[in-house]
């Protein structure tokens, strides 16, 4: 009892690099949204609830949350399909599946910004790859960035493009556990390829789908890097992501008090978002 006692004292270090880093600017940024403060004077005031009130009332807060959702949910749901995918083409046989796994997962090693701007010279309007193709078949580029209605579902894109290679592993490590005898069984019985698929696999995989399907979710709703890199969250706001609004609104109007009041709507929609999936793909697995 008294080693595992002093085994508790590793935890230590742990919680006060949480608390220094993550608990108190939490507590500080809930002090600020209270305030009407520019992030950089020393004399603010304290506003009480104006800034929530605000935020609600606020006419670009509707299609910031849709983007954000978009961001959060589109990404998380196609990383897992298409990461599903191949990860079920690679856990074959293939000579070069080596190959193809670093390929698929290298774009998750570079930076998110420069991943950004890399697909931003595909999209750009003037001399933009995508442009010089689709003027062969028209007479003027399409605006694929500056449109409202399309440019979040590009950003989506490029974001499943970017980190679909993590969905890919976790979905191979769960596979690589699945054993043989259990397909050998399936396929005795008269069991097809999709009833092998349905009854073995996809039960099996239920704990990596869990690990792959919250960490997707939590970074595409804090999605931040490839909006500012494609679009800067423009136009207007049309492209703005609850992450992205703040920078905004503290680096571009000094509205710190504001933008803490949106990190705190953001802090709180992240964390019911990702417990509620959380708690389902869990029940998930019990029931699998």
């Amino acid at each position: 009892m008294r080693g595992s006692a002093w085994l508790n004292l590793l935890y230590v270090p742990a919680l006060i690099l949480f608390g220094v880093f993550i608990f108190y600017p939490f507590i500080k940024g809930v002090q600020i949204s209270f305030t009407n403060w520019d992030g950089y004077n020393q004399d603010f005031k304290w506003i009480g609830g104006f800034n929530y009130k605000r935020m609600f009332s606020d006419p670009d807060m509707g299609r910031v949350i849709r983007n954000t959702v978009i961001y959060g949910v589109g990404s998380a749901f196609l990383q897992n399909v298409i990461g599903l995918a191949y990860a079920l083409f690679l856990n074959m046989n293939l000579r070069t599946r080596g190959l193809v796994r670093t390929v698929i997962y290298l774009p998750v090693i570079i930076s998110s910004l420069i991943m950004g701007y890399i697909w931003y010279f595909f999209f750009q309007y003037d001399g933009g790859a995508i442009n010089d193709i689709l003027l062969l078949f028209q007479d003027e580029p399409s605006n694929l960035l500056g449109d409202k209605d399309f440019n979040s579902w590009i950003i989506t894109f490029v974001n499943t493009y970017q980190y679909l290679g993590i969905a890919m592993v976790l979905f191979l490590a769960g596979l690589q556990t699945i054993p043989k005898d259990y397909y050998e069984a399936a396929t005795i019985d008269g069991a097809t390829a999709f009833d092998r698929f349905r009854h073995v696999t996809w039960p099996l995989i239920a704990p990596s789908l869990t690990i792959s399907m919250v960490l997707n979710l939590i970074g595409g709703l804090k999605l931040f890097d490839v909006i500012v890199a494609m679009t800067n969250s423009g136009p207007g706001y049309a492209s703005a992501s609850m992450s992205s609004i703040m920078y905004l609104l503290y680096f571009g109007r000094e509205d710190a008090g504001y933008a803490a009041t949106i990190g705190i709507l953001m802090f709180v929609m992240i964390s019911i978002v990702s417990l509620v999936a959380l708690f389902l793909l869990r029940r998930r697995e019990v029931h699998a």
